[in-house]
């Protein structure tokens, strides 16, 4: 057997315990379950040994499985190491895969995105859109970016604050000339609501500034209910109400008065956003590069 298949198959044999599953392995390897268990198979054989305790409900590794994947794991992390920097002076080029929230994605990702891949154009971007909070590693992401997050992060992870979210009230001027600007809480009952829906249907809370720094949920009536922030931004620049909304969202609107803030003594941080990536591989110069201008260019100010 050549040696570049003796080397996937360690690289396979790491994975798989790592995941402590041949499924998910197969997964972050992009490959077929019975591939990787054929190529581990194929390790035993010339080992002469078995490395897995197998079972139906686990994947668990024997004594000798033990000591030969500390061995694996720390050859093949040497190696990345070693090609990730015989690699610092080369052009950032291939797949780098992001995983990303759908509206800030969008919005504030993609055009820096686009900016970073217009200087290395051998660069091959994998981007996809979700507000659910993907497994970084069993998805095989290079980045993800996140609203909200744990107070604290899995070892398994890295992690950097771009800051917390500002969520303002806001209205078109058109709309405030016809209904008047809303000044307290009470007065927002006599306006139209543009809030945020959940799956189920129901209207998610606005969120207020209460004695002592603490922060008061009320569910609104509401005219129009939309299931993402893109949807109550086109109805709140179609002169349609007042939406409560992240900063980073209505800036530009801010800027060229689109848009107006109103009630500026009930504005409140909201959720934190971090860039992600996982640990346990050397980082390399691409992805270390975008971290670098995603870093730079998005943090909430």
């Amino acid at each position: 057997m050549h040696a570049s298949d003796h080397l996937k198959d360690i690289a396979y044999f790491v994975e798989a315990a790592d995941a402590g599953s041949f499924t998910v392995a197969a997964a972050r390897l992009r490959l077929s379950s019975s591939a990787v268990s054929k190529s581990l198979a194929r390790l035993e054989a010339r080992l002469g040994v078995r490395l897995f305790e197998r079972s139906t409900r686990s994947l668990l590794l024997t004594d000798a499985g033990r000591k030969y994947h500390e061995t694996c794991r720390r050859v093949l992390m040497e190696l990345g190491e070693t090609e990730a920097a015989l690699a610092q002076d080369a052009e950032p080029a291939g797949r780098l895969v992001l995983g990303l929230p759908a509206t800030f994605g969008r919005m504030r990702v993609m055009p820096e995105l686009l900016r970073f891949c217009a200087q290395y154009p051998n660069l091959r971007p994998q981007v996809s859109f979700t507000d659910r909070f993907v497994d970084v590693q069993e998805e095989g992401l290079d980045l993800a970016v996140r609203i909200g997050g744990p107070t604290h992060w899995p070892a398994s992870l890295g992690h950097v604050h771009l800051g917390d979210e500002r969520l303002i009230f806001c209205a078109t001027p058109a709309y405030l000339a016809r209904r008047g600007t809303p000044h307290t809480i009470a007065d927002l009952a006599s306006h139209d609501c543009v809030v945020s829906g959940r799956a189920d249907g129901t209207a998610s809370p606005w969120l207020f500034s209460s004695t002592g720094g603490q922060t008061e949920r009320r569910t609104m009536e509401h005219r129009i209910m939309a299931g993402d922030g893109e949807a109550q931004m086109t109805a709140v620049l179609a002169d349609m109400g007042v939406a409560q909304l992240a900063t980073w969202l209505v800036r530009d609107h801010l800027a060229s008065g689109a848009v107006v803030e109103v009630m500026a003594e009930q504005a409140i941080d909201g959720l934190p956003l971090h860039i992600v990536w996982p640990l346990g591989r050397p980082m390399s110069p691409k992805v270390a590069a975008l971290l670098d201008q995603l870093k730079a260019e998005l943090k909430i100010r």
